[in-house]
C-alpha cells in the first residue's frame, strides 16, 4: 500500500471516529495529551527539589517545591481522571453508533449482496476483526498513542537539552549515549516489527477459526435448539467440536508466543543496557562535579522516557500502517455499492386497480453461479387475479417471486408493469405495491400489535381484524395481554412462545396489514395443521380481496381457489391456465403432480 493512500485511509478513519462520537474524539485526544505531560511535572519539581536540599534552601523553599510536586500532579491526575471517566461513557457512544452503521448498511444495501455467501463472510471476518480491535477501535488507540507518545518525546528533549551543555561530560560520551539511543531505538523497532508481524500471521489464520467457533457457539446457546441437542444426543459431538477450535487457538497461540516473547527480551536487553549506560555517564558527570543530583534523577528520568517513546512511537506508527490493511477492509463492506437502479417515474396511482403485469422471455441467474434458475419465462397477469405459482422444489417458483419484488434484476428479458419496465420506476414506491409473505418470514421479540403492522405504532382496530382475518383472533384473544403481549422470551421473561403454524397467521396478517395491491404467499400453510389450511383456502377470496393475490404452492389443493395457474418446471413455465383446463391434460406436468398428490386431498 503506498504511502498516499495509507494517508487517505488514516484521514478517513479519523473522521469516521468524528463521525461516530465526536465528544468522544475530542475527548480520547485531550486525555491523551494530558496522561503524556503528566509524569513530566514530578519530574522536574523533585530534582528542584533535590538541588534545593543538596543546596541546604530554607523550608519554605523546600516546602513549596514540595507542595508544587504533589499538588500539581494532583490536579493533572484528577483532569485525567475526569477525562477518561467522560471518555468512556463516549466509548460506548462510539460501540453502538458502529454496531448501527452495519445494521444500517445491511439494510440499504441490494438483496443480491444480502444473500451473497462473500459478502457475509467479509462482515463476519470484519465483524471478529473489530472483537480482537482492528480497524477502527486500534486506530483510536493509535492516534491517542501517536499524541501521547509525540508529546512525551517533545518533553524529554526539552529536559534533556541542558544535558549536552554539561563541560565535565566528555565528546565522547555523549556521541556514544546518542550512539546508544539510535542503537536501542532501531533493534526496537526491528524487534516490534517482527513481533507483531508473527501476530498478524496469527490472527489471519485463525480468523476462520474464530468464526466457526463463534457460530457454533452461538447454537448452543440458542435456546430453540435445546430440544434437537437433547433428543439428539448432539451434546458430546458438540462439546467435542467446541473443545477442538479451542484446543486449536492454544496450540497457535503457543507457537506464536514463543518467538514473540523471545524478540521482546532481546528488545529488554538493549534497553536496560542503555539505561545503566546512562546511569554511568552521570555518575561519573556527578563525581567530577559537572551535574547536581536533581539534575541527575531528571535527565536519568526524561532519557528512560525519551527512548520509551520513541520506541512506542514507532511502534505505534507500525501497527498504524498495519491496521490501515484492516480499517480499508472495513470500509470495503461499506463502500460495496448498491448497483440495483432506483428508477425516478411515480407508480401509476390507479382508483379502479387496473395494473398488468407481464413477464416478457424472463431468464436469470443467481450471482456467482452458472446455472439459470430461470429460463425464457413469458407471463401475463392483471391486478385482481388469483395466480398460483406451482411446481417440484427448485423449479424457481420463489425465484420468480423475488423478480416480481424487484429483490433482483432480470439477467435476461424485462418486466413490466402497465407497460413500463418496473426498472423505471421508483424503487420504493414500487416496492410499496406488495405485501408479502415467503417460506422464510421473520417475527421478532416485540409486541403482537407490532409485529403485525411492522412498526412501533399502530391502529389497534385495523390489527385486530388482520388479525381475524388470517384466523389468529382467538389465540389473540386468549394472550395475557393482548396485542401488548411480547413474543419470544429474548427481552421479555413474560413473553409467548407460538408454533410455527401461529407464526404463520401472523405473518400472513402482517401482509394484509400493509394494504399493498399485491399480496404475495409463499408456501402459506406449509405449517398450518389441515384444518388451518382449509380455513385459509376456503376463505382465500375474502382474504385476498380486490387484490392480486400470487399463491406460490407446491400443494396443488390450493390452485383450486385461483383464477390462472403457473406450472413452473426446471426454471420455466411448462403449463399455464385454469384448474380444470391443467388437470384434462393428461400428458401435462399439472396432472403428473396432482395425481401423485391425489391421494392427500378429498372434494
Amino acid at each position: 500500500m503506498k504511502l498516499s493512500e495509507h494517508l487517505r485511509i488514516f484521514g478517513r478513519g479519523i473522521r469516521l471516529l468524528y463521525e461516530m462520537s465526536p465528544a468522544y474524539t475530542v475527548l480520547f485526544m485531550l486525555e491523551a495529551l494530558v496522561s503524556a505531560v503528566t509524569p513530566y511535572v514530578p519530574i522536574w519539581f523533585s530534582a528542584r527539589l533535590i538541588d534545593a536540599i543538596a543546596a541546604g534552601r530554607p523550608l519554605r523553599t523546600l516546602a513549596l517545591y514540595a507542595a508544587l510536586t504533589v499538588g500539581l500532579t494532583f490536579l493533572m491526575k484528577l483532569l485525567s481522571a475526569a477525562l477518561v471517566r467522560r471518555r468512556d461513557v463516549g466509548s460506548e457512544a462510539l460501540g453502538y453508533n458502529a454496531d448501527w452503521r452495519y445494521a444500517e448498511k445491511a439494510m440499504d444495501m441490494a438483496y443480491k449482496n444480502v444473500e451473497d455467501r462473500d459478502t457475509a463472510l467479509l462482515r463476519e471476518r470484519i465483524r471478529k476483526e473489530t472483537q480482537t480491535g482492528y480497524n477502527y477501535w486500534y486506530l483510536e488507540a493509535g492516534v491517542a498513542e501517536l499524541i501521547r507518545f509525540t508529546a512525551q518525546i517533545a518533553a524529554s528533549i526539552t529536559l534533556t537539552a541542558s544535558f549536552f551543555g554539561v563541560k565535565s561530560i566528555p565528546l565522547w560520551m555523549k556521541l556514544a549515549l546518542v550512539g546508544g539511543v539510535l542503537l536501542t531505538l532501531l533493534a526496537g523497532m526491528f524487534l516490534k516489527s517482527r513481533s507483531e508481524r508473527i501476530m498478524k500471521v496469527f490472527f489471519d489464520r485463525l480468523v476462520d477459526t474464530n468464526i466457526r467457533s463463534e457460530k457454533l457457539d452461538s447454537f448452543i446457546k440458542g435456546y430453540s435448539n435445546g430440544k434437537d441437542i437433547r433428543l439428539y444426543g448432539m451434546a458430546e459431538d458438540l462439546a467435542a467440536r467446541a473443545l477442538r477450535f479451542g484446543n486449536e487457538f492454544c496450540r497457535e497461540l503457543a507457537r506464536t508466543d514463543i518467538p514473540a516473547s523471545l524478540l521482546n527480551s532481546v528488545g529488554k536487553i538493549f534497553d536496560y543496557g542503555l539505561r545503566f549506560g546512562v546511569y554511568m555517564i552521570l555518575i561519573f558527570a556527578a563525581l567530577r562535579g559537572g551535574v547536581s543530583v536533581g539534575s541527575i534523577a531528571q535527565y536519568v528520568s526524561c532519557v528512560t522516557l525519551l527512548i520509551a517513546a520513541v520506541t512506542e512511537l514507532v511502534s505505534t506508527v507500525q501497527m498504524t500502517l498495519l491496521n490501515d490493511g484492516y480499517l480499508k477492509r472495513y470500509f470495503s463492506w461499506f463502500d460495496i455499492p448498491n448497483e440495483m437502479y432506483k428508477g425516478t417515474l411515480t407508480v401509476e396511482k390507479r382508483d379502479d386497480n387496473e395494473y398488468f403485469v407481464e413477464f416478457r422471455d424472463v431468464s436469470f441467474k443467481y450471482p456467482h453461479t452458472d446455472a439459470w434458475a430461470l429460463r425464457h419465462v413469458n407471463m401475463k397477469f392483471k391486478v385482481g387475479q388469483k395466480l398460483a405459482v406451482v411446481g417440484m422444489n427448485g423449479s424457481g417458483k420463489t425465484t420468480f417471486i423475488k423478480l416480481l419484488c424487484r429483490l433482483y434484476d432480470p439477467t435476461e428479458g424485462v418486466i413490466l408493469l402497465n407497460g413500463v419496465d418496473i426498472r423505471k420506476y421508483d424503487y420504493d414506491e414500487y416496492m410499496s405495491l406488495f405485501s408479502v409473505v415467503f417460506q422464510d418470514f421473520k417475527l421478532f421479540a416485540v409486541s403482537l400489535g407490532q409485529n403485525v403492522a411492522a412498526s412501533t405504532d399502530y391502529d389497534q382496530v385495523r390489527v385486530e381484524d388482520c388479525l381475524k382475518r388470517a384466523g389468529f383472533d382467538k389465540r389473540e384473544a386468549a394472550m395475557p395481554q393482548g396485542l401488548n403481549t411480547p413474543l419470544y422470551k429474548d427481552f421479555d421473561k413474560d413473553g409467548v412462545e407460538i408454533s410455527g403454524g401461529e407464526a404463520q397467521k401472523i405473518a400472513l396478517a402482517r401482509a394484509l396489514y400493509k394494504d399493498a395491491p399485491f399480496i404475495i404467499l409463499d408456501e402459506p400453510t406449509a405449517a398450518l395443521d389441515p384444518v388451518s389450511e382449509y380455513e385459509v383456502y376456503s376463505r382465500f377470496n375474502r382474504i385476498a380481496g380486490d387484490r392480486t393475490a400470487v399463491y406460490i404452492s407446491h400443494r396443488l389443493a390450493s390452485c383450486r381457489f385461483c383464477d390462472k395457474i403457473a406450472v413452473f418446471d426446471a426454471g420455466q413455465i411448462v403449463q399455464s391456465g385454469r384448474h380444470e383446463d391443467l388437470i384434462a391434460d393428461r400428458a401435462g406436468k399439472y396432472h403428473e403432480l396432482w395425481t401423485a398428490q391425489a391421494r392427500y386431498y378429498t372434494d
